[in-house]
């Protein structure tokens, strides 16, 4: 009589249900795997050190200095012979001085003769020179230099004077020109004037003045 196996004993009768529940678990793992966020950037912090902040600054080129040459050496002195004979002068010491005697000095200096001062030059008085003759009396005087008429130069002169205490005029030079013949003619002209004097507290006085002379071609 064979013996028969317990069903406690018998394993292939609940194979199918330990392999649907290892189906299961397996299944369960598999969800909760996908399901787990593995993103760990909200709670990961770099901290970063502060760098030094290094300046750069600019260097400004400087010129460098030449330095000068050397002076030149002074010239060797050459030796000349000396040729001269000094000849022996016999020296009378056996002189005697007589203190009677009147010295002739000679006569005085003559004084030194004292600088005239230089009066003043006023430019503005109580009355002023007047040209005699006026304006006119000037351009009657004035002739055209042939030079500039050819080249046709044409301008205003501006003439700088002083007239002195008899009215004549002295120092002219021109502050302004257009062309030199122009300014030499303009100061011919006005040399040749002649004025009233200025005077200040009924004094005749130098007075600087300036007049304008016009070239113009017709």
């Amino acid at each position: 009589m064979t013996s028969r196996k317990k069903p406690e004993a018998d394993l292939q009768r609940d194979y199918p249900l330990y392999v649907q529940i290892g189906m299961v678990v397996a299944l369960l793992i598999l969800v909760a795997a996908f399901n787990i966020n593995y993103d760990s950037r909200g709670d990961f912090q770099v901290m970063l050190e502060e760098q030094d902040v290094v300046e750069m600054e600019e260097i400004q080129q400087t010129e460098q200095e030449v330095t000068p040459p050397p002076p030149p050496r002074p010239p060797v002195p050459l030796e000349v012979p000396n040729d001269e004979i000094i000849e022996d002068q016999d020296i009378d010491w056996d002189s005697s001085l007589d203190l009677d005697q009147a010295l002739d000095t000679g006569p005085p200096p003559a004084p030194e003769e004292e600088e005239e001062e230089e009066q003043e030059i006023f430019i503005a008085v109580e009355e002023s020179p007047e040209l005699i003759g006026g304006m006119q009396a000037l351009y009657d005087e004035v002739s055209y230099p042939d030079f500039a008429r050819r080249a046709g130069i044409e301008g205003r002169v501006v003439v700088q004077f002083v007239v002195d205490e008899e009215g004549n005029v002295t120092n002219p030079r021109a502050l302004s020109s257009p062309h030199r013949t122009l300014e030499e003619e303009a100061i011919r002209a006005v040399s040749q004037m002649q004025f009233t004097p200025g005077k200040q507290r009924n004094r005749a006085v130098r007075v600087q003045m300036s007049l304008p002379v016009v070239f113009q071609l017709n």
